[in-house]
């Protein structure tokens, strides 16, 4: 007789055993965009997570090496939209450092003063649409009323309402329109009066604290192993803010008013605390930015620069805090006028990164509150 083959097939109880497959995104409400989570389940329960990362890549740091230092400002600061004003941040002060240039002290005040609205800007969108993942709408329309209110007045300096362009190597791009600062004044203490929709009815609603303590908690280890920087790592308890511990801009004469918040908790809550707490700080810091500006005398904005600008050869690495953690850039200049190599470190990147730790171990209904918990940009992700 000829051998046969037997096949056994599993069903009824012993599928239960039988991890699945679950493929979240990249086109999908829970991922923030072209993400796409590959997650491994066994039952509810996540037993393995890996971010899969690249839908939306723009090739930016190769751009870099065929734009101009003028042009790269336009590259640079479209990969986190949340955070435009930052981002063309970090790329002038590389090329200035470069180049050993001197900023006027008015550029230096007006680039923090708007650095800050800026990271308001930011955490206002967060602040309403976390709650909006774990299904309060209420919050997200506060929030974009808040945001509406310093929009206009970073429109009125700018001519942009995401991408501003404003920054220049040297300085800004133009002085302030007359009366400014007075509305801008207004615009902060405008928001600050209604912050309280989020101490109140956010913080101290009791189904999202019930959606948010005690899940997802990172472990500080994990926050050093993986990079994770800004108000995410700070929730775990790492105390590090390039603003205090590295100071550029106008930071190192606003210690008084910088304060870095930390919660020891390393969970969902506690990473919300801290972005709440960071942008009652920005608004301080505004404000105090304001005052100061106040009492410069009038002069120059910005420097002037040749037809051609080159950097000379040579390389520099310039990092800053921006809204959503730590981005760096490594400049490598041949003394040519466009960079050899403009390496762009991007907060996003590294905190979604420790996703393939925090996720395994939590169940799928908590897989929502963590994600939206780690603040993060696509676009910064895949640059």
């Amino acid at each position: 007789m000829s051998p046969t083959t037997q096949t056994t097939v599993g069903i009824g109880g012993a599928a239960e055993s039988t991890d699945m497959v679950l493929n979240i995104g990249p086109q999908h409400p829970s991922t923030h965009g072209v993400l796409r989570l590959r997650l491994v389940l066994d039952g509810e329960r996540i037993v393995r997570a890996e971010p899969v990362i690249g839908y939306m890549h723009r090739g930016a740091e190769k751009l870099f090496e065929a734009r101009d230092y003028r042009q790269i400002i336009m590259l640079a600061n479209r990969h986190d939209w949340l955070s435009a004003f930052s981002n063309e941040l970090g790329v002038v002060l590389a090329v200035e450092r470069m180049l050993g240039m001197e900023v006027p002290e008015r550029a230096v005040w007006t680039r923090t003063l708007l650095a800050e609205l800026n990271r308001v800007l930011n955490h206002l969108m967060f602040l309403g649409s976390y709650p909006l993942e774990l299904g309060g709408i209420t919050p997200v329309f506060y929030a974009f009323r808040e945001r509406e209110v310093l929009q206009n007045v970073m429109e009125e300096v700018s001519g942009g309402r995401m991408h501003y362009m404003f920054n220049r190597v040297g300085g800004l791009k133009e002085d302030l329109p007359a009366g400014w600062t007075a509305r801008a004044r207004a615009a902060v203490a405008a928001v600050r009066s209604r912050m309280d929709v989020f101490d109140d009815l956010v913080l101290g609603n009791e189904i999202f604290r019930g959606r948010t303590r005690g899940v997802g908690t990172l472990a500080p280890e994990a926050v050093h192993a993986y990079g994770v920087s800004g108000p995410i790592a700070r929730g775990s308890g790492v105390d590090f803010d390039l603003r205090r511990d590295e100071p550029y801009l106008a930071y190192g004469e606003l210690r008084d008013t910088l304060k870095v918040v930390t919660r020891d908790e390393g969970d969902c809550l506690a990473r919300f605390e801290v972005l709440l707490a960071q942008t009652h700080n920005a608004l301080d810091l505004a404000d105090a930015c304001l005052d100061r500006i106040a009492e410069l005398a009038p002069g120059p904005i910005n420097q002037r620069l040749p037809k051609v600008l080159k950097a000379p050869e040579g390389h520099t690495y310039a990092w800053t805090e921006n809204p959503l953690g730590i981005n760096g850039y490594y400049l490598v200049s041949k003394g040519e006028k466009t960079p050899y190599r403009l390496k762009l470190r991007s907060a996003s990147y590294n905190n979604i990164q420790v996703l393939t730790e925090l996720l395994p171990g939590t169940l799928v209904a908590d897989m929502v509150a963590i994600l939206g918990s780690m603040f993060f940009v696509v676009g910064d992700i895949d640059k």
